[in-house]
């Protein structure tokens, strides 16, 4: 069959297993060359491909709910809803998302960029089922990784009580957040189909209980049992919840998937099927990942599975922050590296390698992650806790509750702050400065370039306390020379980068690069503006902000964020609140969630590039003529 040719899952339902052996190793090819040309999260995807057309196969989508943990491991599940022909615009543009999205198809019935949400929303969709009187089935399909997350372990306390009929897959593909679980689930399912141990129980019993007192014997050896059981049943842990096992299953098995399938509907309450598949199975260089490098990467070579991006000038920020913080934690070991699940993203590897006493990955688990690091500080460590911008949301309680209501002294780098680009609107970092700066004792900076990014790195440590959040950006710096600070940023200061008494812009980040180009344009066309590098976002300069009032210059607020609420709110608000009179106009994002694209082209959509700041300055200082973009 033509991966092309499948419009609904039905084209597939009366399909062979030797058929779907064909159709997989289709599939795999299909999916190797598209996302050579678009990048993608591939290794996940080849690992699930007879899992998907299984789930596809024996239940009936949408009726069926299937649910897509995280969503990155969707791809076939979207080719088997007649959506192969837009994966040449896959993560693009008004492309095809790279996750689930509801406005897609109908056969997208949850829409997650984060882990951890399918089992409750699989409970809420079979409770809704239950009362309506319907008889559909809720299918979450959950990683191991994804399992560490607290809302999945809630989740599943919850459906093991009510005792919900659901069907959950554990997809297992060994490249865990917790290593023991294919592992030590291999080894316990070849016990659980002995049957000498259940043998060996009834004869005990028949033995003790001829023999005097033999019932006292009998209750230490139900003790002893009891105590065995762990050590030797394969999913105990989920049939003490009240959650049937079944498995491990070879999730590379037509044959064993659809028997596990079908056992799961014949069983009244929930049951989870343990399935074990292999990342990047059909694709060499994926298949021999083992740091997460082919979890999700830009396009590549098919035949050697190079990646196209091409040697960058400078290095990433991610790795120039981890890399300034391991500096200073290799002479004072209060400092220590806290990661949630993320250790190549945010380039902390060689921190893991050469500190290992002072690094912890704790799983995807962020809010863990933020109040152990609070638990570290309040008992003298400094704590550096590298977290996604996206990520950050799902630990804002903790933020708040624990670490800024404390007050204590523990430093966030939040990674990927602005737009992300292909992953689109569940990982654009555009919420972190409203949710932050409202937390009285916290700190918010962003550098301008590499080396002011070490400086702050320094202050954070050695020179400021409380809690402090440095931003900065996916991909790499300017390439800007990084001197050994022997000082850091002066605390609450902004600095003017370019004098001028026409107008004012406010910006911090890699947006200040644009900025400037527009000030030369505007230089050379009598307009001269003065461009403030506002490198803290929280607290604002205000002693700077005091001189403007009587300057009586318009000023204009640069964001790569959320407008509501954001630095630009705060500098109109003082104004406000100080009773001065001082025109603002704020540019950033508007009240909206920003899709998948190229950043360049989101830029341009939303109007933060150097042709839009020169418009907007001209029409603030009275010479409206407009530039072309």
């Amino acid at each position: 069959m033509d991966v092309a040719n499948i419009k609904t899952p039905a084209d597939i339902r009366d399909l062979s297993d030797e058929e779907l052996i064909l159709l997989s190793k289709d599939i795999r090819k299909f999916l190797i060359e598209k996302c050579a040309v678009t990048g993608g999260h591939i290794g996940a995807n080849l690992g699930v491909v007879e899992l998907t057309l299984a789930l596809h196969k024996y239940f009936n989508s949408p009726t069926d709910k299937i649910i897509f943990d995280v969503g990155h491991q969707a791809y076939i599940h979207k080719i088997l809803t007649g959506r192969a022909e837009q994966f040449d615009q896959l993560r693009q543009h008004n492309g095809l998302s790279g996750f689930p999205k509801r406005s897609e198809s109908e056969h997208d019935v949850w829409e997650a960029g984060h882990s951890s949400t399918s089992l409750s929303a699989a409970m809420g969709m079979a409770k809704a089922r239950d009362i309506m009187g319907d008889a559909y089935h809720v299918v979450p399909v959950i990683g191991d990784g994804a399992l560490t997350g607290g809302m999945a372990l809630e989740a599943l306390n919850h459906i093991g009580h009510d005792k919900t009929n659901m069907t959950i897959i554990l997809n297992d593909n060994e490249m865990s957040i917790a290593p023991n679980v294919g592992a030590m689930h291999n080894m316990f399912g070849r016990l659980r189909t002995n049957q000498n141990y259940n043998r060996a129980k009834v004869d005990i019993d028949g033995f003790l209980s001829k023999l005097p007192g033999g019932h006292k014997l009998r209750d230490s050896a139900d003790r002893i049992k009891d105590s065995l059981k762990y050590l030797v049943v394969p999913g105990v842990f989920f049939e003490e919840l009240g959650i049937k096992y079944v498995g491990p299953v070879d999730g590379h098995s037509f044959r064993e998937l659809g028997e596990a399938i079908e056992t799961s509907k014949r069983i009244k309450g929930p049951v989870i099927i343990h399935v074990i598949t292999k990342k990047g199975k059909g694709y060499e260089h994926a298949e021999n990942d083992k740091i997460g490098t082919w979890h999700g990467l830009g396009p590549y070579k098919l035949d050697t599975g190079e990646q196209l991006a091409g040697k960058a000038s400078a290095p990433s920020w991610s790795q120039l922050m981890s890399d300034s913080v391991m500096a200073l934690a290799e002479s004072d070991r209060r400092i220590v590296a806290i990661t949630p699940a993320m250790p190549v993203g945010s380039k902390l590897t060689k921190f893991q390698q050469q500190l290992p006493d002072q690094f912890f990955d704790v799983g995807i688990a962020e809010q863990h992650a933020v109040t152990m690091a609070g638990g570290l500080a309040a008992n003298g460590m400094i704590p550096y806790v590298a977290i996604y911008s996206t990520f950050l949301q799902r630990a804002y309680d903790q933020m708040l509750h624990d670490i800024d209501r404390q007050n204590l002294h523990a430093v966030f780098g939040i990674d990927r702050s602005g737009l992300v680009g292909a992953d689109g609107e569940t990982h654009q970092g555009v919420f972190d400065i409203p949710f932050l700066t409202h937390l009285p004792n916290m700190t918010v900076m962003m550098p301008k370039d590499e080396d002011e990014a070490g400086k702050m790195v320094y202050s954070a440590f050695n020179e400021y306390t409380g809690p402090i959040a440095i931003r900065y950006p996916r991909g790499n710096g300017l390439g800007v020379k990084v001197s050994a600070p022997e000082t850091g940023v002066p605390y609450g200061t902004w600095e003017v980068l370019r004098e001028g008494q026409d107008a004012v812009i406010l910006s911090f980040g890699p947006t200040l690069q644009a900025i400037l180009e527009a000030q030369e344009v505007l230089l050379k066309e009598g307009i001269n503006v003065e461009v403030v590098n506002a490198r803290f976002i929280k607290p604002l300069d205000t002693a700077y902000l005091n001189k403007l009032n009587a300057r009586r210059v318009p000023v204009m607020t640069v964001e790569e964020s959320i407008l509501t609420g954001g630095f630009g709110s705060l500098v109109v608000n003082y104004f406000n609140d100080q009773n001065m009179d001082v025109h603002v106009r704020r540019l950033g994002i508007d009240n909206e969630y920003i899709e998948q694209g190229d950043v360049d082209m989101l830029l341009q959509e939303i109007g933060l590039t150097t042709a839009h700041f020169i418009d907007e300055i001209k029409q603030m200082v009275g010479k409206n003529e407009k530039t072309a973009d």
